[in-house]
Formats: structure tokens, sequence, C-alpha cells
């Protein structure tokens, strides 16, 4: 069995373990090593399944691994997606792809420029929910979409996502990336026209915004609306949604991604638990990218898809400085 030989650089982002267990179960796969410069992120996970470490991502760079999966800190998406590119490794890349449109431009051409794939990390396309749903507009069954409210509504993440060195931003830009890169799939069109809100309103003292709203308004005509906020307390059962409701010229999908689930109620755990049974969204993502990348195929969620959702998020800010509509061009 011809085998794909990965490597992780940075646990920064909790979605590293998903990942990192969606990799162990493919037989297609052989984990090279982890990479990260604060070995206590890791050292659990290193131990546990015998990998090798490296303490410095470049190392781990100059070995024979065929693609990197980097789930680092936001600000370090694309030094590093740069530098697997240029020692010829394919990348997957956690979301927000970058922090500018210049820097992810920057990053799908050294990309293109050295022969190897970029891939940004929207398992949500792997919803059974929301895979249903886009069949169903591609057959025709709501005719033309005409608007889209979206929620991607959660709990503060805490830690490096609160630091604006660190995030580049607040929920406006860590929760408008994966349901903006949905309400672009299922339209096949481009946002032209970004106006939007934000604030800090559920938690004293935070850095960064933690309530957002974000209007948009696509070159075919259609438009969205898309809640971001960290709205969620701590006491919530889940760690937040995934919702649309898409409008068409002759039918109505309503979607709630996250809607195959149990709830546990248990006084030991203090709360209520939504515990979700569906399909595992991050397994069929980076099983998708290996299985591309081993039959020499396109990745299904490319660098531009990663650009085109962030760069929503960036006009955003921008409207809420300039307090109007902002334009992409």
């Amino acid at each position: 069995m011809t085998k794909l030989k990965v490597g992780m650089i940075s646990f920064a982002h909790g979605h590293a373990h998903s990942y990192l267990k969606s990799l162990l179960e493919l037989p297609e796969v052989e984990i090279v090593g982890i990479a990260d410069e604060k070995s206590s992120r890791v050292e659990s996970v290193v131990s546990k399944h015998g990998l090798r470490y490296f303490a410095d991502h470049q190392e781990l760079l100059k070995t024979d691994a065929d693609a990197v999966v980097i789930c680092s800190e936001n600000v370090n998406h694309a030094g590093q997606v740069i530098a697997a590119a240029e020692a010829g490794k394919h990348v997957l890349c956690e979301k927000p792809l970058g922090l500018s449109v210049a820097e992810m431009e920057r990053m799908i051409e050294v990309c293109e420029t050295n022969g190897v794939q970029l891939m940004t990390a929207f398992p949500c396309r792997y919803l059974a929910a929301v895979a249903k749903a886009k069949k169903a507009v591609e057959q025709g069954e709501i005719g033309e979409i005409l608007a889209i409210k979206g929620t991607n509504r959660g709990t503060a993440p805490g830690g490096w996502f609160t630091e604006p060195g660190l995030s580049g931003g607040g929920a406006l830009l860590d929760h408008t990336v994966h349901v903006m890169d949905l309400m672009n799939w299922f339209t096949g069109s481009k946002v032209t026209d970004v106006y939007a809100y934000c604030n800090t309103l559920f938690h004293e003292g935070l850095e960064v915004d933690d309530a957002g709203m974000i209007h948009v308004k696509f070159a075919n005509g259609t438009i969205g609306v898309l809640d971001t906020s960290w709205s969620r307390p701590k006491s919530f059962p889940t760690w937040g949604d995934v919702t649309m409701e898409i409008i068409g010229s002759k039918g109505h999908l309503s979607i709630d991604a996250f809607a195959q689930s149990n709830m546990l109620y248990s006084d030991s755990l203090g709360k209520g638990v939504s515990m979700f049974y569906g399909d595992p969204m991050d397994f069929y993502m980076v099983k998708a990218f290996v299985h591309a990348l081993l039959a020499g195929e396109s990745v299904p969620i490319t660098g531009l898809d990663g650009l085109r959702s962030t760069e929503v998020a960036l006009a955003g800010y921008r409207s809420v400085k300039q307090g109007e509509s902002v334009a992409i061009s």
C-alpha cells in the first residue's frame, strides 16, 4: 500500500487532537512526527503514540514528509505554510488561512510555485446535514438562492484566541469563516459588499470582540447575514452551533448541522451536556485531503476558498471601523 507521510506543526489549536486521531485511523498514512515549540502541548500525544518530536518545525520540514497539517496560532499560519511549501510539502492549514489578503495571496502563490497543494481546514462541509443540503441545492429543489441567514455562535475559547497579537481578531474573525465558507460554497458566488458590527459584550476586560454580526451581498445578488458571537455561557450544553436558513425562489432549507445529539444530565458534570453522534466531520475532511494527494487530484477545499471566507471577516473589521458598508474587489 502506498502511504502518505504526514507531519503535524503545532497543537496550539485544539482541532489538532482530532486531526491526529483521524490520521491515526487511516492505514494509508504514516505520521513522521509532531513539531511544537511548546513541548508541554504535545508531550502526552507524542508519548502515547510513540511519535517523533521536533522543537522546531523547520527540522520536521527536513524529513521525508509528503504533507503537513498546521494547527498553530493564527499569526503563524502564513510563515509556516510558506516554509512548508518551499520544502516541497503539501499543506492542510487550520482556519482562518491568514490575517491579511496580501499574506494569503502570498501563501497560495508560493504553494503553486513549488508545485504543492494548499487545503484550508473547513470540516463543516463534511457534516451530513450540510452535505445533503448542498446536494438538494445542486438538484434545484429550492430554485435560486435568494438569501441565507446563518449562525456560528459559541463559547469564548480563551487562551491565545483572545490575544490580538496571536489571533488577529476576536469572534468576528474566528466564527465568520466556517459558515461564510458554506455560504460561498452553496451560492457559487463571491461576496462583493460587507457591513458588520462587533463589540465586547459578554466578557468584561476581553481584548478582542466577542459579539459580531456580519451582512454580505454576493455578486449574483444573494444576500446573507451571520451571527458570529461568542455568546454562549460556560454552562451551555454545547460549544456552539452551525445553522443556516436558506431561502430559495422555489423553496426553503433549514440546516441545524449539529442536531444529531443526545442530552446527558449528570450531577457530577454540573450541567446538561449535548453528545453529538453524527458523522465525524474532521475525519472525513482529513481523509479527503489524504486521498486527493495519494490520487494526484486537487484537494476539495483550496487555499483560495480559505482566502474568500477570511477576506469577508477582514472586510467586516474595516466596516466596523468606518461605520459603513465596504466593498471587496
